[in-house]
């Protein structure tokens, strides 16, 4: 009789058993069902810069709050990052111009100022020639002394038809096409003075 009624309960455990592995198994399943649900599959989805009915200013995206700062992308070097030196537009670079910035300025300033200002800097550029606005030359009294903080400005924020380019070149490339600029101010505007004197005779043989 002992060996019935074991054998029995065992039987009953299996059964028990079965039963919790086929309720588990149901629940898995309509936990599946309801992550398909069709209704959040088939919801809309937006493009960028498509208007939005479900805000109120009709935009899809939200913008950053006002003074938002990205993780690792704080900026407390007024100079390199705004162009100013005590609240003032600087006279000053941020750092030492040397060959290797010239070059990548002029890289820079080839690909995004020459379509306007020309690759000269006189502002006859090819979009220019096609009917866009003139930009002011470079070449100027009032540009050859303008302090390099203010072309930094006009780079970031923009300027007359000028649009902003602070989110399309970033600060170290901005400072190095204003070096470029410069160069290109004293290519038009040098003095044989400015010439180091070794190279002085070279340029008088050539006139």
């Amino acid at each position: 009789m002992l060996s019935t009624k074991c054998f029995r309960s065992n039987q009953a455990c299996h059964v028990g058993n079965a039963i919790y592995v086929a309720c588990a198994l149901v629940f898995c399943l309509l936990l599946l069902t309801a992550c398909g649900n069709p209704e959040m599959k088939d919801q809309k989805k937006y493009e960028p810069l498509e208007p939005s009915g479900f805000f109120s200013d009709g935009k899809s995206a939200r913008e950053l709050l006002p003074n938002t700062v990205a993780q690792g992308n704080v900026r407390t070097d007024s100079l390199l990052y705004v162009g100013l030196e005590n609240g003032k537009v600087t006279t000053t670079f941020p750092f030492t111009i040397t060959q290797a910035v010239l070059l990548r300025g002029q890289e820079r300033y080839n690909i995004f100022c020459s379509p306007c200002h020309g690759y000269d800097g006189y502002g006859k550029g090819m979009i220019v020639q096609r009917g866009f606005s003139p930009p002011p030359s470079f070449h100027q009294d009032r540009l050859r002394n303008a302090p390099v903080g203010h072309f930094f400005e006009v780079i970031t924020n923009g300027f007359g038809a000028m649009y902003s380019y602070g989110d399309r070149i970033q600060p170290e490339d901005r400072w190095a096409i204003i070096a470029y600029i410069r160069a290109l101010q004293l290519s038009q505007d040098a003095k044989l003075t400015d010439v180091p004197p070794a190279a002085q005779p070279t340029l008088k043989a050539s006139k």
